[in-house]
């Protein structure tokens, strides 16, 4: 039974864990949403977010999407990442076993000496010897959990790098649906400039005939030429942006992207897009992927100040060898020709080092960390309140746009009615236009803002096509 003692304490020391206990810290962020004039109400639900394969169905966006997601350099980048910090966590992981090296060899010499100073031929005698060895060298016995610590810190910088390419692939999706919704509105822009351009020509052509008759003076023509030469200065203006839009899509995907893929209207867009469904809660933050990174880099914080405290505590390492040695190959593995060694070593810092200095450091990144993760849990709450605000009113902002657009055309065809009949002057009708076209301009941005608001929602809840649930590793 005292025989079994030593034992007994080499195995409750081999479990012995210096690193805190971790604990996820408070959210320090409010349980629910804020509410208000600006937000819509808002049903509890324990629906999750939806995949981005539900959010976006629009055919020719979800092709650009799979191209992306396996041509974009910056993926690709990420993903190298993720691969470099697995292969760097199996490094740390091997360290927790002992490396076995197996070795063998052969020795031949040939030594000659002159038997006497008249002998006139010398004798030569050959020695040969062959060896085999297994041994283990310099394993550290992680009595204090230092190895495993390190270990731990190793996969949670490994997870932290996963969620970071995750994280970039929902970024990526969302600049590439919101790329493709810019270029719908851009082309909206351009035809909208080409519409107007033509219906200022025919304004002109109107006024230059009734000043040719005597019926109206040259400021109508040069107020009417006005309309026309803005409408031309926006298409140039609008092609130019429209191209730009292209570059900058193509770039997302990582390839060209052929004409037939480009987008038809913002109209048609806006069907493919659908919205987030409402009263989701929110502690779905905590399965955002950089919400995640933040957290897993927190646990290794942990567990750094783990293998810092066992550095103030003995080193134990073990090198050991067995093996076999002969004169005669044929005798090798037989007889008394085995031999073996082991040559444990301890280390203990007893003054001097930078153990005390480390495991400040340890600690501080702990409370770094811990507030870059508070700060990620808060970022992602009010990105989330500022999508659910622009929700919110969204619909009605677009609803008063439209009855804009409305009232503004009939009001552009009654003052060109009145400027025919000799009523009203050209000024009249050069307002009119003017209100019409940059009502029409607005329209199209507050539809745009309509399907980048869903995008953005979409993206600010950290929507996937698999997202794990909060606490799941």
């Amino acid at each position: 039974m005292i025989r079994r003692l030593p034992l007994v304490a080499l195995a409750l020391l081999a479990g012995c864990d210096l690193a805190p206990k971790y604990v996820r810290p408070e959210t320090p962020v409010p349980p629910a949403w804020p509410t208000g004039a600006a937000y819509s109400r808002q049903a509890a639900t324990d629906q999750k977010p939806l995949p981005w394969s539900a959010v976006i169905t629009d055919p020719k966006l979800r092709t650009l999407m799979t191209r992306a997601l396996a041509e974009n350099r910056d993926l690709r980048a990420a993903l190298a990442n993720v691969a470099s910090a697995r292969a760097l966590y199996r490094v740390q992981r091997a360290e927790q076993l002992p490396t076995v090296t197996a070795d063998a060899g052969a020795s031949f010499s040939d030594r000659g000496s002159a038997q006497s100073s008249n002998q006139a031929q010398g004798s030569t005698q050959a020695q040969t010897s062959y060896s085999a060895d297994i041994g283990i060298s310099a394993f550290e016995i992680d009595l204090f959990g230092r190895v495993r610590n390190e270990t731990r810190a190793a996969l949670e910088t490994y997870l932290a790098t996963e969620e970071g390419a995750r994280s970039t692939r929902i970024v990526l999706i969302g600049e590439l649906a919101t790329a493709y919704a810019t270029l719908a509105a851009d082309q909206d822009l351009l035809a909208v400039a080409q519409d107007t351009a033509k219906s200022a020509q025919r304004s002109l052509e109107l006024a230059s005939a009734l000043n040719r008759a005597g019926l109206s003076g040259k400021l109508d023509v040069h107020q009417a030429e006005t309309v026309l030469q803005q409408a031309r200065s926006d298409v140039e203006a609008t092609s130019t942006q429209v191209a730009q839009d292209c570059n900058a899509l193509a770039l997302l995907v990582g390839a060209p992207v052929e004409d037939a893929l480009l987008p038809v209207s913002l109209a048609e867009l806006g069907r493919g897009i659908g919205a987030t469904p409402a009263g989701l809660p929110s502690e779905i933050l905590l399965a955002r992927p950089d919400v995640l990174a933040a957290e897993h880099r927190l646990r290794a914080a942990y567990a750094d100040i783990g293998a810092a405290r066992a550095a103030f505590f003995p080193r134990i390492s073990l090198t050991a060898a067995i093996g076999v040695a002969s004169t005669a190959l044929s005798s090798l593995f037989s007889g008394g020709a085995l031999a073996w060694s082991a040559a444990p070593s301890a280390s203990l810092p007893i003054f001097g080092g930078g153990n005390r200095g480390n495991l400040d450091y340890s600690k501080a990144q702990r409370d770094l960390t811990l507030a870059q993760y508070e700060k990620a849990v808060q970022t992602a709450f009010s990105e989330v309140a500022d999508g659910l605000a622009r929700a919110g009113t969204i619909d009605r902002q677009q609803a008063a746009q439209r009855a804009l657009v409305e009232a503004s055309r009939k009001s552009t065809d009654l003052a060109d009615q009145r400027y025919r009949a000799g009523i009203d002057t050209y000024l009249n009708v050069l307002d009119s236009q003017r209100t019409l076209y940059g009502a029409r301009q607005s329209q199209i941005a507050t539809e745009l803002a309509a399907i980048t608001s869903r995008i953005d929602l979409a993206r600010a809840l950290g929507q996937d096509e698999n997202p794990p649930r909060p606490g799941e590793e």
